[in-house]
């Protein structure tokens, strides 16, 4: 009777361990905001930087509100008669415009392999459960994604790996 409820339980285990690794895992913000190194202007130095140049979309937001059009009429005992009528108002706001930006990234020169890296890459965004593919050394569509979810978390937009994100994943040394 005991065998038949541990192989039971062991069984609900097992299929509760594949299952779970499916699930959408929301990317962790792990570092300081990779935006923070966004430049606005073309960078001049240091000498021995690699920069990748992107354009950041605009930001808006919108707003609906509820006008009223008619209000509502009451008798003389305060009983509603005709109920007011509303409509909608919808308007966007701009928070941020579109904008060039360039930022740093790992320079190939300082990279010994590049697949070495981009497997190392891979590794780190499977560690952090944004990247779910083989682990290939190829710069291929599911890493650019991962990469974009992992930058975006963290205020950078991209599928450019930048250097503050390649750092924080410690791909890099921080030492500049």
């Amino acid at each position: 009777m005991w065998r038949g409820r541990l192989a039971g339980g062991v069984t609900t285990l097992w299929l509760a361990a594949c299952t779970a690794g499916n699930l959408p895992v929301d990317p962790p913000v792990t570092a300081p905001a990779f935006d923070a190194a966004l430049r606005a202007e073309r960078p001049t130095g240091p000498e021995h930087a690699c920069w990748h140049e992107s354009q950041r979309p605009a930001l808006f937001e919108t707003v609906t509100v509820q006008v009223i059009v008619t209000p509502e009429q009451r008798d003389a005992q305060g009983t509603v008669i005709r109920p007011a009528t509303f409509r909608s108002d919808t308007q966007q706001r701009e928070l941020r415009p579109r904008q060039t930006v360039w930022y740093r990234i790992p320079c190939r020169s300082d990279i010994d392999s590049e697949a070495s890296f981009t497997a190392s890459l891979q590794r780190a965004l499977k560690a952090r459960g944004l990247y779910g593919g083989s682990v290939t050394g190829t710069m291929d569509d599911a890493t650019e994604t991962a990469v974009r979810r992992y930058q975006a978390a963290n205020g950078l937009d991209s599928a450019v790996l930048s250097l503050a994100a390649a750092q924080a994943l410690g791909l890099v040394s921080v030492a500049d």
